[in-house]
């Protein structure tokens, strides 16, 4: 039986895969010992290309071929938009950073520049398997490392077990699978330039995931 297109796609990412979902800053959040200042460090810039992934789902609705493969789509966007983005408020706020001035005036990363410019190229030029392949590496990365930590992770503050419980259970994998699956039908009817595209794409997503967590512990 042949591999499923996104099974495929993770393959070409190689170790760099396995090293995003086995970072430390995984396990450093689930057991509830992460630093503070690294993880509000993380949380800051993860919030400043939230808006970019708003657009970028936008397209994935607006590009869909039919209704039933928007609605999973616009229900996901309310999630972002709504539990998800209180989650940073409220962490802002736990973490004594939730004056938005004061966060403004903290520049924004390159890992944070490069997802931004990532999400809003392809939003606005990129095909639907473009647009697709960086959804699926930024929620199935997240899932992936989800499930690894759920069991040992640590109920003791919101800022981190939240953000876990956001990346696993039922809804989460059924999320990562709708991805999943329109993704592997767009492989199966774009041409071989179309599939090498999503490969760029995709790894390019990977790239930026692995930057992201060590950015977190870097002296930046």
């Amino acid at each position: 039986m042949p591999l499923r297109f996104t099974d495929v796609l993770r393959e070409a990412a190689g170790d760099q895969w396995n090293r995003v979902v086995t970072h430390k800053f995984t396990t450093d959040l689930a057991s509830g010992t992460i630093n503070r200042n690294v993880l509000k460090k993380y949380l800051i810039q993860d919030h400043r290309f939230l808006d970019a992934f708003v657009i970028l789902l936008g397209a994935l609705i607006s590009n869909a071929r039919c209704l039933e493969d928007r609605i999973p789509g616009c229900q996901f966007l309310a999630v972002i938009t709504g539990k998800e983005n209180t989650y940073f408020e409220r962490s802002f706020k736990e973490l004594g950073c939730d004056v938005v001035t004061e966060r403004n005036a903290i520049p924004t990363a390159p890992c944070a520049s490069g997802f931004i410019e990532l999400m809003k190229t392809v939003a606005r030029g990129g095909n639907l398997g473009e647009i697709l392949s960086v959804l699926v590496v930024c929620e199935w990365s997240y899932l992936s490392w989800g499930q690894k930590v759920e069991n040992m992770t640590n109920r003791d503050s919101f800022v981190t077990y939240e953000w876990v419980d956001l990346h696993c259970g039922k809804y989460f994998e059924g999320v990562v699978n709708y991805l999943r699956c329109l993704l592997d039908k767009e492989g199966d009817m774009i041409d071989d330039e179309g599939r090498e595209r999503c490969k760029t794409c995709f790894l390019k997503a990977v790239q930026l995931e692995e930057e992201f967590f060590d950015y977190a512990y870097s002296s930046d």
